[in-house]
């Protein structure tokens, strides 16, 4: 898994960014297999660090459906249960569900995508964005009502094929599991 397409930042937020990403994506059994995802990631960290940084994420360990333990971090969204990696098929039908609930425009400039939702709703679409597994997707600012969502350029499309492959994406994932309705572009 590749979280950052250069280089690394060393900051202790990154970091820490870092690890809850690799703690919510998969299943991790120790700090040394948790340090060895973090080395392959670019991020060399001593086990005291890790140590510290997992009391402040306050990551628990907890039994998997299988019987052995994991590191698990509290779910966002207010849940303080821990829980360990999520399916990313899971994180797609999610993005799906949210997409047809929330999605009401999508509108590609370049590599932009503007996403319009109710007011309140930009900030749930983002961090359902953010969650998912989107190779195209390099980031999202969200405000009341409107997600902003920047495309990876690809390897062979410029960057207004992007935002525009991008745009189309989010509103078939609407359109799939809302049939009735469609959020529409803005041409």
């Amino acid at each position: 898994m590749s979280v950052a397409s250069g280089p690394v930042p060393s900051t202790k937020a990154a970091r820490q960014a870092l690890v809850q990403s690799l703690l919510t994506r998969g299943t991790v059994h120790s700090q040394q297999q948790l340090a060895e995802l973090l080395a392959a990631e670019g991020v060399s960290v001593t086990q005291a660090t890790l140590s510290r940084d997992l009391v402040e994420l306050r990551a628990v360990k907890v039994r998997t459906p299988s019987g052995g333990l994991a590191y698990a971090v509290p779910a966002e969204g207010g849940h303080r249960a821990a829980t360990t990696g999520v399916d990313e098929e899971m994180l797609a039908a999610r993005l799906a569900r949210l997409c047809a609930e929330l999605l009401v425009t999508a509108e590609a400039s370049g590599n932009l995508v503007v996403l319009r939702t109710p007011p309140g709703a930009a900030q749930f679409l983002a961090s359902a964005i953010d969650h998912s597994v989107l190779p195209a997707v390099l980031g999202t600012i969200a405000g009341d009502d409107t997600v902003l969502v920047i495309a990876r350029e690809g390897d062979d499309t410029g960057p207004a094929a992007a935002g525009t492959a991008l745009a189309a994406r989010f509103l078939a994932l609407a359109t799939d599991a809302r049939p009735e309705s469609r959020p529409r572009t803005l041409d």
